[in-house]
């Protein structure tokens, strides 16, 4: 069994900082791209930030420069570091892993519970 699980997200006044976590834990034969992400409306869940296994990153245009995303392969753990945070910013956030978790075939993304992020003006 494979669990996602985020912790770190909270309330901060505007201009603060915040340091989400994110776990991969279980059967896993490889973990490849780790993301955050949170609700568009009308349609999936937008990206915030992704990481590939060679540390590769992608930011949403909103958030590129204030984000930093980080992974530890050793832990199978991603990192969202999310400084000067605008009350845009508020939201939940979720962890998406992309594994390959035999006996199944190919990759799948796994999600976690999500962490609420809630920045005060």
């Amino acid at each position: 069994q494979v669990q996602v699980v985020e912790s770190g997200g909270g309330l901060v006044q505007a201009g603060g900082s915040l340091r989400l976590s994110c776990a991969a834990s279980g059967s896993i034969f490889r973990l490849n791209v780790m993301g955050w992400y949170r609700p568009a409306p009308g349609k999936q869940r937008e990206l915030v930030a992704s990481i590939t296994s060679s540390s590769a990153t992608n930011y949403a245009d909103s958030v590129k420069g204030r984000f930093t995303i980080s992974r530890d392969n050793a832990k199978n753990t991603v990192y969202l570091q999310m400084n000067s945070l605008k009350p845009e910013d508020t939201d939940v956030y979720y962890c998406g892993a992309d594994l390959e978790v035999p006996p199944r075939r190919g990759q799948y993304r796994y999600w976690g519970q999500g962490t609420q992020v809630t920045v005060s003006s």
